[in-house]
C-alpha cells in the first residue's frame, strides 16, 4: 500500500467536486493537497477525465516537480502549485479551474469589484488579476511564469496589503482562477464562491454599469463578522 493513501484520497475526492460543482466540463480542472511535512502534494493527472479518474491515479509531486509517486504524468499545471506551495506558507490545498464566470473576468483581464456582501463575507478587497504574460516568459515556462505571477501580486509590489491568507482567490489574465485553503476542501469550496461573486458581479454590471463599490462599513461589517477573534457569525 502506498504511504501516500490518505494525501490521495483527499485530492481526489476535491477533484470530484469540480463536475459536482459544475465548475469545469471533462479534463478542464485541477485540484491539488499538500502535506507540509513530507514536502509534496497530490495532483489530478493530465488530461484523465473526471468520470474516469481513480484515488490510485493521483501523482505525488514535491516542490522541486519530481515525481515521487504514479504511473501518469501529473497535471500540466503542477508547476504552477508548486511556486504557490512554496510561496503561501500554511496552505494546504490549491484548485485551478475554468469556470465560465470567473474565466469572462480572467480573459477580460478585469478583477472583480466587491459590490456586494456575499464577495465581503469572503474578502474585503476585488478579486485581483495577474498582469498578461510577456512572450519570453511564455516560452520559458509558461506554468512556472503563471504561478510567479500570482504570487507576485500578493508581495506588495502591484496591490499594496493583499494578503494570501485573507483573499484566497486570484485571476490568471486570459487563463482563469485558481484558489486556495488550508486543505484541498477548502480550495474547491473557494473556486465555487469564486464563481458565484464572478456571476454576480456580471449581472450586477449588466444591470447598472454605473453601481459603485460596497461601502467600507459594510464591507468589514460583513467580513469581520465571520472573520477572526470577534467573528459572531455560525455556532461555536
Amino acid at each position: 500500500m502506498s504511504s501516500f493513501t490518505e494525501l490521495k484520497q483527499e485530492a481526489y475526492e476535491a477533484n470530484m467536486e469540480i463536475p459536482r460543482q459544475q465548475l469545469a466540463i471533462y479534463t478542464f480542472g485541477n485540484v491539488s493537497a499538500f502535506d507540509k511535512r513530507r514536502g509534496v502534494y497530490a495532483i489530478k493527472p493530465s488530461g484523465v477525465p473526471y468520470a474516469e479518474l481513480r484515488v490510485e491515479d493521483m501523482v505525488i509531486v514535491d516542490l522541486d516537480n519530481n515525481i515521487i509517486e504514479g504511473h501518469l504524468n501529473p497535471s500540466s499545471d503542477s508547476k504552477t502549485h508548486t511556486v504557490l506551495y512554496r510561496e503561501f506558507p500554511g496552505i494546504g490545498g490549491i484548485c485551478h479551474t475554468h469556470s465560465p464566470y470567473a474565466v469572462a473576468w480572467a480573459q477580460a483581464k478585469c478583477e472583480i469589484p466587491i459590490l456586494g456582501t456575499t464577495h465581503a463575507d469572503h474578502s474585503v478587497k476585488s478579486i485581483p488579476v495577474t498582469v498578461e504574460l510577456t512572450e519570453s516568459a511564455i516560452n520559458k515556462d509558461y506554468e512556472e511564469a503563471t504561478g510567479n505571477s500570482i504570487a507576485a501580486l500578493f508581495t506588495g509590489i502591484q496591490i499594496n496589503g493583499l494578503k494570501f491568507l485573507e483573499n484566497e482567490m486570484v485571476l490568471t489574465a486570459c487563463h482563469g482562477p485558481f484558489t486556495w485553503g488550508v486543505n484541498a476542501a477548502k480550495a474547491i469550496y473557494n473556486s465555487r464562491v469564486l464563481e458565484e461573486i464572478a456571476k454576480m458581479a456580471y449581472l450586477t454590471l449588466a444591470i447598472n454599469p454605473n453601481i459603485t463599490p460596497l461601502s467600507k462599513a459594510i464591507k468589514e461589517k460583513h467580513f469581520f463578522r465571520k472573520h477572526g477573534e470577534n467573528a459572531y457569525y455560525g455556532q461555536k
